[in-house]
């Protein structure tokens, strides 16, 4: 779906809030309805952008609202100038909307047009790491409309955080694996991958659907950040985020502000 002259200027207005550090008290125009409306917009702001994308985000559409949207996901482009390495200082919108969340992040390897299901795309995952997803829009009320406005304005990411990464993967059931989030060193939150529906590899395959259906290629390399596991922690500046995987394994950042 072609953006309209209407939503490439909700695209260009994102742009130049984020460029110029600003919040938008209001969306930008008349909200997306449809998810095809919202990756319209989104596609519009990646072409203006102009940036290399190094990763996509995947979210979870709340159940009362997967039959309205027409799918249980969404996905934002991840730049590859905001990925940054376990301990980093991670940028957001003081007067927008920010957040952290423990993910875990699949790098693919070669896509290709064959066809894919859970198996075919576990085969195509060369590492798996632990990491957080930073979540952060000028517009404060990104989450609060839907999972349409959300995705508009690059699914409401800020960046990724790459922790080390979980050696045994591949012989392991990750949904067992436990999970918690900390903030300021206080627990925020703790779940295991059960929670994400068919887990991070059916993240994966939704993505590589999407972005096929999008006409967007997928380059080798690329991370996919795979879902929320705890859950969407809201986080303010000077704040520290730090995630606990299988009890042992951490990765953290420090929050700043623009």
């Amino acid at each position: 779906m072609l953006a309209t002259p209407e939503q490439e200027t909700i695209a260009r207005a994102f742009l130049a809030a984020r460029a110029e550090k600003t919040p938008l008290t209001m969306y930008p125009g008349a909200m997306p309805q449809t998810m095809a409306e919202a990756y319209a917009i989104q596609s519009a702001a990646i072409d203006f952008d102009g940036r290399r994308i190094g990763g996509w985000k995947v979210g979870r559409i709340a159940p009362d609202l997967v039959e309205r949207y027409g799918g249980e996901r969404i996905a934002g482009p991840i730049f590859a100038d905001e990925i940054a390495a376990d301990g980093a200082a991670m940028p957001v919108y003081a007067d927008g909307f920010a957040a952290a969340e423990a993910e875990v992040l699949l790098c693919l390897g070669e896509v290709g047009d064959r066809e894919y299901d859970i198996e075919a795309v576990r085969a195509c995952v060369t590492e798996v790491r632990t990491g957080i997803e930073i979540a952060s829009s000028p517009f404060p009320d990104i989450n609060r409309h839907g999972p349409a406005v959300t995705a508009s304005d690059y699914g409401n990411n800020k960046g990724l955080v790459l922790g080390p990464p979980i050696p045994d993967w591949r012989d392991r059931d990750l949904i067992t694996m436990p999970v918690e989030m900390r903030i300021d060193g206080d627990p925020v939150g703790a779940a295991t991958m059960e929670t994400m529906l068919d887990g991070p590899f059916g993240s994966a395959l939704f993505l590589i659907r999407t972005l096929r259906a999008r006409g967007i290629a997928i380059a080798p390399g690329t991370w996919v950040s795979a879902g929320a596991i705890t859950g969407v922690h809201e986080i303010a500046v000077g704040q520290r985020a730090e995630a606990l995987f299988d009890g042992k394994i951490r990765v953290g950042c420090s929050i700043t502000g623009y």
